[in-house]
């Protein structure tokens, strides 16, 4: 069947699941009009109990999170569904019920594997429209003339259902005898005013109201497993009579009366829990409300002082992440980063992360590089802590082999932080999405009045709108603006804010520097500031090894740099050269520039405004793409070079990932995720010109996208630094690395100077 064909199809299905939702829920015709399957009746003398929920999973070998062979969980028992008349229609609606927005395929002949024991249902027909497979025509349950030889597949689109928990999530229960969510309420009145909450009273949603927990029998650990879930690393003792004197004042509403964490657990639900009798006379004898006080870890810290003390660990961190407490975990061994294969990772592993990072338990352990691939080494694989253990450096670990792990397994996690309520003193307006508009702030003014305002326009960029999109929850910045006219909807004019710059780190805009008075040239509400922001990003990095490989030097003859003067690619003394007699010295090297994040990477300018160059015969889609510097041992640029985005395109790609960007024939330009851009050292300004440098020991910088034209998850490994010995005849490149590749200790080692941070000479 040709694509358009499958196309009209899947769109005629998709319609009718919309249009006829009770058709699609029958399973065999019916005379009745009812949404329910038909079944036999019978009589009954009492109501018979709801069935239970038929449970999906992905399973198999090799595959990624969002892939792999489907199995349901019927009648006690996990078996598959056989590939007859298996349609995308089908996977769409296993997809939907894992989470995933949608099915980008389906696979057949048990791709991921022979599967074991029932074979659960054959000849499945789904519109695409239903609620779940069990809703779709087919043979019925368990009959099937099938083997495991031809058990189905699918592949999601891996892109989650807003809101919809994932599988190593503790559930967020809703019967009235579980826990669904807890909180901290403040009884001092100073503490009610500052966030985050750190003590109170434990609260766990009951009903429509709050309920406080008994605190006979309550220990430390159910102390850490409370913080943990509310953003805080460590817990601390509090002062119970204190407490005690005010709540023996209080109406209390106990609905827990007894709880026996082991420390470990990521969610109170997960802890043995017994629930108050509705008819029990005492509901907590000799008790009265828990009450627990937690420690913040440095960055949620007020107290200055205290957070010297509070010490996070310096051989993990968190990288790649939108918001503050996510990223894909990277551990530093022998003064070099690297990362963790996702083989067993779980929420215990994952937890222990987070709290030596100053954050809380995890909320997500999350496999399959869903935070972007690192670069370097994987230094750990089948992590197996048990939940206590200070550092994940402190867990049994399994050696690396090449065949074991890949950086498409790279692990990650989402830490539970502190609720600091920074989201309520921002908004975006205008947008014709949630996640694009005008921005505006909440501010006070002397009397204590509230009101929103604008921020001037002026030098806001993409550092700025990623602390904009971070302190609004809508993930990664993909562009700041610093005109909005068009998207005047908004009866706020007043410009309350201007000189914002931030370093891109911050949690909110209010961290970043800013003028005390505001100061802004073109004060009209067209010229405010604006974001469109992202859930994925993506991130180039630099193939260091190959730059070390490449090098060498060229003298080139002048006649044959006419382009390359007319495109700036040479030193300013060339200017004064006697034209076309002599040469040029040039150091060529190779640039291999991947897209390890997770979107693809595209020039900011459209094509309709690239730029012809006539001399090359190609069009430039960014006029700066990378920064090619020679600086001495202070740090002083002795030669630079600069080299425009004439054609950014897919060179190549990793196993199983397709070429999307090709810049012959005016192509679309740009580096599809897990793709590569190669600049060859033997194309036109692939060089830096010292033609004027003396012998010498230098450093040899490149900076990808030093402008921050393009938005990406991560600046900081954007530069690569090489240590060069050069003798006047030939030239050596060694300790090749990305900038933020080492240790400190290393990177001091490795130059006498500060160096570059963010793309900048200091």
């Amino acid at each position: 069947m040709d694509k358009s064909r499958c196309k009209q199809q899947l769109a005629f299905s998709l319609l009718l699941g919309l249009w006829l939702p009770y058709c699609l829920t029958q399973t065999t015709p019916s005379n009745t009009a009812t949404s329910k399957p038909t079944t036999t009746p019978t009589p009954s003398p009492s109501p018979s109990p709801q069935p239970e929920r038929l449970k999906v999973r992905l399973s198999g070998y090799p595959r990624k999170h969002n892939e792999g062979r489907i199995e349901l969980f019927y009648k006690g028992e996990w078996g598959t569904i056989c590939d007859d008349d298996f349609t995308i229609a089908n996977a769409h609606v296993l997809c939907h019920h894992l989470g995933f927005v949608s099915a980008t395929g389906w696979t057949h002949s048990a791709k991921y594997g022979k599967g074991q024991g029932k074979i659960w249902l054959d000849n499945v027909q789904c519109h695409g429209g239903e609620k779940s497979i069990e809703f779709c025509k087919s043979r019925g349950w368990g009959n099937s003339d099938c083997t495991h030889d031809e058990d189905a597949g699918v592949v999601c689109k891996d892109e989650r259902i807003p809101g919809f928990v994932d599988s190593n999530v503790i559930d967020a229960q809703v019967d009235e005898n579980k826990v669904e969510e807890v909180r901290l309420r403040p009884v001092v009145g100073v503490a009610k005013k500052k966030l985050p909450i750190t003590e109170g009273v434990v609260e766990v949603k009951y009903k429509d109201g709050w309920a406080q927990i008994c605190d006979v029998g309550w220990t430390a650990k159910n102390t850490r497993v409370v913080c943990g879930m509310l953003g805080f690393p460590h817990e601390r003792k509090v002062n119970k009579n204190f407490y005690r004197l005010y709540l023996e004042r209080q109406k209390n509403n106990f609905h827990l009366h007894s709880v026996a964490c082991t420390g470990t657990e990521v969610h109170l639900a997960a802890c043995p829990l017994e629930f108050n009798k509705p008819n029990a006379t005492s509901s907590c004898a000799g008790g009265m409300p828990a009450v627990i006080s937690c420690m913040p870890g440095p960055l949620f810290m007020q107290n200055s002082g205290l957070k010297k003390k509070l010490k996070i660990s310096t051989n993990v961190r968190l990288k790649g992440g939108a918001k503050v407490g996510e990223g894909r975990v990277e551990v530093l061994k022998d003064n070099a980063w690297g990362t963790v294969c996702d083989d067993r990772w779980n929420l215990l592993s994952a937890s222990v992360v987070c709290r030596e990072l100053g954050f809380g338990s995890a909320k997500e352990a999350l496999t399959g590089a869903r935070m972007g691939q690192g670069m370097g080494p994987i230094y750990m694989n089948e992590v197996k802590c048990l939940g206590q253990e200070r550092s994940i450096w402190d867990c049994p670990v399994k050696n690396i082999t090449s065949e074991n792990c890949q950086h498409s397994e790279d692990a990650a996690v989402r830490c539970n932080v502190p609720y600091m309520g920074l989201e309520t003193s921002i908004r975006i307006t205008g947008g014709r999405t949630r996640y694009e508009g005008r921005v505006e702030v909440l501010t006070s003014d002397p009397n204590g009045t509230q009101s929103w305002g604008l921020i001037c326009g002026e030098n806001w960029s993409t550092k700025e709108a990623m602390v904009a999109c971070r302190q609004l929850g809508l993930g990664y910045a993909n562009q700041g603006l610093q005109e909005t006219w068009y998207w005047d909807s908004s009866n706020v004019t007043d410009m309350v804010m201007s000189g914002v710059k931030c370093m891109g780190n911050e949690m909110a805009l209010s961290q970043c520097q800013y003028h005390k008075t505001v100061s802004c040239q073109r004060a009209a509400a067209k010229f405010a500031a604006g974001v469109i922001c992202s859930e994925t990003a993506s991130d180039l990095v630099l193939n260091a090894s190959l730059v070390e490989q490449t090098v060498y030097i060229e003298d080139r003859p002048l006649h044959m740099l006419y382009c390359a003067a007319e495109e700036d690619c040479l030193s300013k003394s060339a200017a004064k050269a006697n034209w076309p007699y002599g040469h040029r010295r040039l150091l060529r090297f190779s640039s291999q520039i991947h897209n390890i994040g997770r979107a693809d990477f595209k020039p900011k300018a459209g094509r309709h405004s690239w730029v012809w160059h006539a001399c090359h015969g190609h069009y430039h889609s960014m006029d700066i793409f990378t920064h090619y510097d020679l600086l001495n041992a202070n740090g002083t640029k002795v030669a630079e070079g600069h080299k425009a985005s004439f054609c950014l395109e897919d060179t190549d790609c990793q196993e199983g990932i397709s070429k999307r960007y090709e810049c012959a024939n005016f192509g679309d330009q740009g580096i599809t995720v897990g793709c590569w851009d190669l600049y060859r050292h033997d194309i036109d300004c692939q060089w830096i010109d010292i033609t004027d440098i003396k012998p010498g020991n230098y450093i040899m910088q490149v900076v990808i996208n030093p402008n921050y034209e393009v938005a990406e998850s991560d600046f900081t490994n954007n530069a690569m630094k090489c240590n060069c010995k050069y003798d006047g005849h030939r030239i050596w490149f060694h300790n090749c690395h990305i900038g933020d590749a080492l240790s400190e200790e290393a990177e001091r080692r490795f130059e006498k100077y500060p160096g570059q941070l963010n793309n900048k000479i200091s």
